[in-house]
């Protein structure tokens, strides 16, 4: 078909790429059509695409070394990023830029065919909406601007009244539902991974293979979206033939991360593993990275994504520059100078595949690739209640770290004990779990339920890692776009004494008795004093807690003569005013908003109380 298709991810942080959008991609190149991708500030993505139209309009290497300045001048307009440019301004080369800057201030884009966007959590809904209404500048005055994903199907009618643009709901399950006739499925399509080749941004976990081998839950749990994106739980997915062609296309890949939902609920889980298996992900695997040099070779030589396969080469160039000695360093550097190889821009696959007949070698001289160890992670969690001993000898037979199982509900603690047990007694000991907050748990249930952990890990020789997740009604009207909501047993103070103290562990509550007591108390009784403590204390609780210090004396030597006791002088304060004052002092101190103004109160010891919650470090 030919047409130009543009694939976008709004400007968040998320650590997974989007798997929807690499799908489409392979969908759109199989119909011949030439796919861009691209994840940022898509104002500059408009000054790129503007300055790739000058550059193709003005070839010239010397250009290319400037192509950022040049970039910048179409975005920003400010003169001073052409002045830098041997011989420009004041030229034909300076009139024929103004007029791609003019371009770009009038937000007259170049336009594609199709534009794509994903959508992932609705509480990132600002840069979602933004994106979608920018993406309609991209798009010709006949093409189509298609979205969907996670926000798009749980609240596609506040997509359409925000943007206009009626969202497909669900996945792309179903042959035709972008051409008519066409009869692939795109849900079930490979992964195109060189779309992520083509930005800047890098995910953390791009290093694996993404998929299903089911899809859906048969459970229906009232905190969940799963019914909603996944309404049918499908048993199993095959997934060897997708894993083959992303070795053949991509390189190998380290691990293997399975999205399912529920993939103890399978009357397949027999099968799933053995392909697990067959994939090379088996007890003890190990495995050796595709040489990445040939594999961007075979890609350009193919005419597939030349795009992003020449930022690779590029990389790859520079990579082995800074490999040799200073006098090497320059004659490569010449030799790249000479066939436009220096930057992406310059570059094209005819000199490229002309420098390979010289590189190929030297790159295989330079880069040897050892066997590294592989893991299998059911990233969405195993459900504790579907555990078997069976099922879980059957598990422990595939390479799986960490295994996680959800935590949800301190109710279930007995359940979830035997399940880590078993893992326990099948050789499985990197384990990891969700701990699911602020929906009709109580505080104390957070704290027991760490502690459970805790526990485990002394107890059983096995190492887990908590992480606390907030409860958030993702399609509720009055919180989709926001991270406000409280569950009926908690309070923004409480919500903030949980995410300070989860700030300094990176999110994650490991194993270690000392290390726990430390961030969370060692009971009950010292976590919810920590609840209530002011934030300054809890981030800095070994200046202000005398007591902690004392416990501490043997590891750690080196406090400061800054160092006092507020903390437990708060406490006694605290604890020491009369009920109905307490309760004052508490309706108060729930709300977390501590500057002048946000609070009236002329009681002399309510408000000493407050006064410690308005230090600083």
């Amino acid at each position: 078909m030919n047409r130009k298709v543009l694939l976008l991810e709004p400007n968040y942080k998320n650590k997974y790429p989007p798997m929807g959008l690499m799908k489409i991609a392979t969908y759109f190149r199989r119909c011949g059509d030439d796919v861009r991708f691209f994840k940022g500030d898509l104002r500059e993505f408009a000054a790129r695409l503007l300055c790739e139209e000058f550059y193709e309009n003005n070839k010239d290497f010397r250009l290319g070394k400037y192509f950022l300045n040049m970039t910048s001048y179409i975005r920003t307009g400010k003169q001073a990023y052409l002045e830098v440019i041997p011989n420009f301004v004041g030229t034909e080369l300076q009139s024929s830029i103004e007029v791609y800057q003019k371009r770009c201030r009038k937000r007259d884009y170049p336009k594609f065919d199709i534009v794509c966007v994903t959508t992932l959590f609705t509480f990132y809904w600002k840069q979602t909406i933004e994106t979608i209404n920018t993406a309609k500048l991209f798009c010709t005055e006949e093409g189509r601007v298609l979205v969907g994903g996670i926000a798009a199907t749980i609240l596609p009618e506040q997509i359409f009244k925000d943007t206009g643009i009626l969202p497909h709901e669900g996945l792309l399950d179903q042959p035709g539902i972008y051409d008519a006739g066409n009869e692939d499925i795109i849900d079930e399509l490979p992964l195109d991974y060189s779309i992520l080749y083509e930005i800047d941004y890098h995910y953390p976990a791009s290093n694996a293979y993404f998929g299903y081998m089911t899809r859906g839950c048969p459970r229906d749990c009232a905190f969940c979206a799963v019914k909603t994106l996944e309404p049918n739980y499908k048993n199993y997915i095959g997934i060897a033939d997708k894993l083959a062609y992303v070795d053949e296309h991509f390189g190998r890949k380290k691990d293997l991360l399975l999205m399912d939902n529920n993939v103890f609920a399978s009357k397949c889980f027999d099968q799933i593993i053995d392909e697990i298996k067959q994939c090379g992900f088996q007890k003890g695997a190990k495995y050796i990275p595709s040489n990445e040099y040939e594999i961007a070779i075979k890609n350009l030589s193919e005419g597939y994504n030349i795009r992003a396969f020449i930022r690779v080469m590029v990389s790859i160039y520079d990579a082995y520059a800074d490999k040799l000695p200073e006098k090497e360093s320059g004659s490569f550097y010449l030799k790249r100078e000479k066939l436009g190889l220096l930057y992406p821009e310059t570059a094209t696959v005819e000199n490229i595949l002309k420098f390979d007949e010289e590189f190929h070698e030297l790159y295989n001289a330079h880069f040897k690739q050892t066997s590294r160890i592989r893991h299998i992670d059911f990233n969405q969690g195993l459900d504790a209640r579907l555990v078997t001993d069976k099922k879980m000898k059957k598990l422990a037979e595939v390479n799986i770290k960490p295994l996680r199982i959800a935590f949800d509900h301190y109710e279930q603690k007995d359940i979830y004990c035997e399940a880590i047990r078993c893992a326990a007694e099948c050789g499985i000991r990197d384990l990891s779990n969700y701990l699911l907050y602020n929906f009709e748990d109580r505080p104390e249930d957070l704290y027991y339920r760490m502690r459970i952990n805790v526990d485990l890990c002394e107890k059983l020789s096995v190492t887990i890692y908590s992480f606390p997740m907030k409860y958030h009604p993702i399609s509720d009207p009055e919180y989709y776009n926001n991270r406000d909501f409280i569950g009926e047993h908690w309070n923004r103070k409480f919500i903030r004494a949980i995410q300070a103290v989860l700030n300094s562990t990176k999110g994650k509550v490991g194993p270690g008795v000392e290390f726990f007591e430390e961030a969370f108390g060692r009971d009950v009784y010292e976590y919810q004093k920590l609840l209530w403590m002011p934030e300054t204390f809890i981030i800095f609780r070994r200046r202000y807690d005398a007591n902690l210090r004392n416990r501490l004396a043997d590891k750690y030597t080196d406090f400061s003569e800054e160092d006092n006791d507020l903390a437990n002088e708060w406490w006694a304060d605290f604890c020491a005013l009369p009920k109905e004052k307490l309760e004052i002092a508490k309706g108060i101190i729930a709300k977390n908003q501590f500057k002048k103004g946000d609070y009236e109160c002329d009681d002399l010891a309510v408000m000493k109380v407050l006064s410690y919650y308005s230090i600083s470090r």
